[in-house]
């Protein structure tokens, strides 16, 4: 089965799909400027794009892994707004560290694996 790479330049590919699998590359809001629950929002809707392009959607998410600048003061925070984006009875396998992240303005970022129907 061949691999599918969407969105690639000469660092990455924001799609990659193999074998029924999708992988996302870390997903970043786009206003950098914004607090952690914009910035959440930011990613999770880059997610549901990306996987919509993939082919798949949501529910069907496998694992995640959410990297926070300052996992002390905002778990909660982000935990907010993925507890309200989260479809029920969807919740994937799900890892959070804190991280120094590319730019210092970046507060969250995800990075996904996801079936195909």
């Amino acid at each position: 089965m061949p691999i599918q790479r969407q969105h690639t330049n000469a660092r990455m590919s924001q799609i990659v799909v193999h074998n029924g699998t999708v992988y996302l590359a870390g997903q970043v809001g786009d206003d950098m400027s914004a607090g952690v629950e914009q910035q959440t929002r930011e990613v999770l809707a880059s997610i549901e794009r990306l996987l919509g392009e993939a082919g798949t959607d949501t529910s069907r998410i496998l694992s995640v892994t959410i990297y926070l600048k300052n996992i002390e003061s905002d778990f909660a925070a982000m935990n907010a707004v993925w507890d309200a984006w989260l479809p029920e009875g969807t919740a994937p396998a799900r890892a959070t560290v804190a991280a120094t992240l590319c730019e210092p303005e970046i507060l969250v970022e995800m990075s996904v694996i996801a079936a195909l129907p």
